[in-house]
């Protein structure tokens, strides 16, 4: 049967009928890679799994979200989506707009997008206008405009969303028996944290699971605002993707944290970049920085893990989405050398 996107595959669980348009990408069904090289690097003794949502159409977990935040605005009429974004998600409503055939507005922060995205939007043909602030500044503006233009808002305050990116809880659940012990996640916005804790509670009620995760959600430091508990007006982290000072999703991170035993913690800059490094070169997964945090905070909380465990680390957005600073970061720079066979054998070593 061919695959037709987590709308088809999940519609029973999922807000549309059987008369619903769907705009699809075919979205999801992303794989689930079994880590052992980074298991034994990190001397764990534990089955550590990496959902790669970098394999989604535009590169992202926001692929899921958006095939139903763009579904349900066509569904009710609406002719154009605005989001606010540092990149992912302009890239994702861009691409499920020009589907869909919507128009589609972009806010981001000017400066602070990584290129490999920004791209996507513009090729996509979104109006993508950068504003002199941060990403909470966006966010302020498009709830604004929303609520006062028809124009509909496809950011993770949307609730289609978390329908669409609960899912993944769904497809890690049916490839692995069950859920997970731990799951370690990004935490940006927040709505990636709350859509998996809904998918894992939904999967558990119904008895397609025999046990719920642990949610153990990870903050870039510069931009830790649950963590630090306040409000972080300059934001600030090589992780773009989750340089966000005021979660939209906040409280329901608190409520994944809280109901399933986990935790929210930090971790730095150069622990991301050392994750970022240590994925590729261990496990041949080139993921974006912002999607190393959860592998940064494994490593931070190994200690605290108990042995034999099930580890799912959500790898939510493709290393080439910034290829700048894969560039910047690897540890395997060009060599140059003339094009003489001796002279390239010399350099190799050989």
């Amino acid at each position: 049967m061919r695959y037709n996107g987590l709308i088809d595959k999940y519609r029973e669980y999922l807000p549309v009928s059987d008369s619903t348009e769907i705009i699809t990408l075919c979205e999801g069904n992303t794989p689930l890679i079994k880590a052992d090289n980074l298991a034994r690097k990190l001397e764990l003794d534990c089955e550590i799994y990496l959902k790669y949502e970098g394999s989604n159409p535009t590169g992202s977990f926001k692929d899921r979200g958006m095939t139903m935040a763009v579904t349900k605005a066509k569904e009710e009429g609406s002719h154009a989506i605005i989001c606010a974004s540092t990149g992912n998600t302009s890239a994702a409503a861009a691409a499920y707009g020009a589907k869909a055939g919507l128009k589609t507005y972009v806010l981001i922060p000017d400066g602070y997008i990584a290129l490999g995205k920004l791209s996507q939007a513009m090729m996509y043909g979104a109006r993508v206008i950068a504003i002199n602030g941060n990403f909470d500044n966006a966010l302020d503006a498009v709830r604004e405009i929303s609520k006062n233009y028809p124009i509909t808002l496809v950011n993770s305050v949307n609730p289609y969303r978390i329908e669409g990116q609960k899912t993944g809880a769904f497809e890690i659940v049916e490839a692995l028996g069950d859920a997970p012990d731990y799951h370690f996640i990004p935490v940006g916005n927040a709505g990636n944290i709350t859509a998996y804790w809904k998918g894992y509670k939904e999967f558990f009620n119904l008895g397609k699971s025999k046990q719920l995760p642990k949610m153990m959600g990870i903050q870039a430091e510069g931009s830790a605002a649950i963590v630090k508990g306040h409000k972080i007006d300059a934001p600030q982290t090589i992780a773009t993707a989750i340089r966000i000072g005021n979660p939209a999703s906040w409280k329901q991170a608190e409520a994944a944290r809280d109901e399933s035993k986990g935790t929210i913690d930090m971790v730095s800059d150069e622990k991301i970049i050392e994750a970022y490094n240590l994925l590729a070169s261990t496990e041949g997964v080139l993921a974006e920085p912002a999607s190393c945090a959860p592998v940064a905070g494994l490593i931070k909380l190994k200690d605290t893990i108990k042995p034999k465990s099930k580890i799912v680390c959500i790898l939510t957005g493709n290393g080439l989405k910034d290829p700048d600073c894969a560039i910047k970061y690897a540890k395997s720079p060009v060599e140059k050398t003339t094009s003489d066979i001796k002279d390239i054998v010399k350099l190799m070593g050989l």
